[in-house]
Parts: structure tokens; sequence; C-alpha cells
């Protein structure tokens, strides 16, 4: 996979939720916290306020995109002075993949899209943990068009399900967390620090290497194979990557290798002979050291109890 579309993989737990809600005003309601967790509101007419656990209320208007990649909590409102209600509105208490609901009342009405992904909080990725606590996409006339396309199929599949909605709708969120994503990194990178990750997937030599160790991390790579895909020499591409990146390339490397290996012990049936080869590794032996080195425990271990229990794996941040 490309790094974007691994970094998702490797920590997205579990099914979706979303519902598409209509908001008659007056109307304010929290979201909670919800660690483990990333969740996301569109706007799809109307306009209203997020209004953040610290900080000035946002103004939000149609096409809007809110994303909260932590999972920290929040209220929504027809206006900075309405009084926030209880209960809390809690995707999650949902067990169906989507819903559509109608809060009752006879004012303007505002709609949105509403939804989360479960993150697995101990496959922590820089990429993701590196984000602000909320990102605001306000709509822009040309700007993010996949992004607003993903959006408008989903709020109509919501709105009208047919049949074979299950796999569609499924499909939409998982295209609507990376087209968020790939909007977010585009406009941080018109603004962002040299050593963000942003930045760091923008930079022709450091995403080329970093696109080598995703699609293919059982390669023998060294600083001068990822050099030379980068296009620089040894000394400079080491350099580069460190200072974009937040660590050395093949301390990266094994970090990305073990977590895989993590992935695959926790999600498949596959043997150690075919995890060591699969991650890079020429033996078992060689393979297990190195897992018990990062996880604390042995990887028949690791596989019985699902994750170490106390123990959490977090690339360094740049």
């Amino acid at each position: 996979m490309d790094v974007l579309s691994d970094v998702v993989a490797f920590m997205r737990l579990g099914v979706p939720r979303s519902a598409r809600v209509e908001w008659p005003a007056r109307w304010g309601r929290r979201f909670p916290s919800a660690p483990g967790s990333a969740g996301f509101q569109v706007v799809l007419r109307g306009s209203c306020w997020v209004i953040p656990p610290e900080g000035e209320p946002v103004p939000v208007a149609t096409g809007d995109v809110l994303f909260f990649p932590h999972g920290h909590g929040y209220a929504l409102a027809d206006s900075p002075a309405t009084p926030v209600e209880e209960p809390d509105c809690d995707p999650y208490a949902e067990t169906e993949l989507f819903s559509s609901a109608s809060v009752e009342g006879a004012g303007p009405v505002t709609v949105t899209l509403c939804g989360g992904y479960r993150l697995d909080s101990s496959r922590a990725h820089p990429l993701l943990s590196g984000l602000p606590e909320m990102i605001h996409l306000p709509a822009r006339l040309g700007r993010d068009t996949e992004l607003r396309a993903a959006v408008e199929l989903l709020g109509k599949e919501i709105e009208n399900p047919r049949p074979g909605a299950d796999l569609v709708v499924s499909a939409l969120l998982d295209m609507l967390l990376l087209y968020i994503l790939r909007a977010w990194f585009d406009t941080s990178t018109e603004h962002c620090a040299v050593d963000s990750w942003a930045a760091a997937l923008a930079d022709p030599a450091v995403g080329a290497a970093l696109d080598g160790i995703h699609r293919d991390p059982s390669h023998p790579w060294t600083v001068e194979s990822l050099g030379r895909r980068a296009g620089l020499s040894r000394a400079a591409f080491s350099s580069r990557f460190t200072r974009f990146v937040g660590q050395p390339p093949l301390t990266y490397l094994t970090w990305w290798r073990l977590g895989t290996a993590a992935r695959m012990l926790r999600d498949s049936d596959a043997a150690l002979s075919e995890i060591a080869p699969a991650v890079g590794y020429g033996s078992e032996f060689a393979f297990a050291n190195a897992f018990k080195r990062e996880y604390g425990m042995a990887p028949g271990k690791y596989r019985r109890l699902g994750c170490p229990p106390d123990r959490t794996t977090t690339a360094p941040q740049p």
C-alpha cells in the first residue's frame, strides 16, 4: 500500500458508524469524548457553530467538514448562545452502520452528517497522532472536489438507502476518511513546518523512500538503497529523512516492520514462518528476538493476548 492507505489500515478497527440528522432551531447537542476513535461532522444544509471544550466557538456552513482525529469531545449548536442539551449524542451508541434522525422543532433546519471510526491506540502512527485536535475544512469552490463528491454520495445514500446500501456506505466512509486526510495534508503543505508529516509526504525524496518502505517492507532496504530511490546520496538522504520523519530511516523501517507483524499476529492466522519473511526477517529466530525487544513479549504470547496489556509502541514525533 501507499503510505496514507497503509497507516489508516494499520490503525482502523471494526466498522465505522454514521448518521444523518436534521436539527430545527433552536438546538444544541454535546458529542462526548471517545478515546480511541476519530469523528467527523459535515454540514449538508444550513449552518451552525462548533463549540470546543476550550477556545472560541467556530461558525460552520453548508459543505464544511469537521474532523476530530483524537476523539475529543465538542458540541454543536445553532448559536453560541443556545444551551447545550443532554443527553450526549454518541454515534457509537447506534448498532447500525448508518441511520437517519430528525429532532423535534419548528425553526430553520440544519442537516448534518456525523460519524466515527475506531482506532487502535496501541498502533499509534505519528502521521495521525500529530494532527491537531480539530480540523476544519471549509467548503471552497473548486477545491477538494473528491471530498465533496464523497460527502454528497454518502448523504444521499443514508437519506434514501437502496439495496446494497451497507456496502456502499461502508466504502464511502473509508473514502471520506482518506479524502479528509488528503485535503488536510494538501492544505498543511502550504504553510507546514519542514519537520511535519505533511511535509514528509510532500517531499519528493522522503516521500519516495516512505513509499518504498510501505509498499514492500520485506525488501532488504539499506540507507544506501533508500537513498537511491530518493535520488540522494546516502548521507544527504539520511539527514533529510531524519529531519522530516523524526528518526533515522532504518529505525523507522524496523518500527514499521514490527508494527506490521503485530497486525498480522492479531488479525490473521499466518504462521511465524510466513510473517518473518513478509516483514523482512530471514528467520523466525531473528524476527522473534526483534519483536520481543520492541513489544516486551514473544510473538506467540502477543497473539494469545491480542495486544500488549500495558505497552504501546509509537514512532517518535518529529
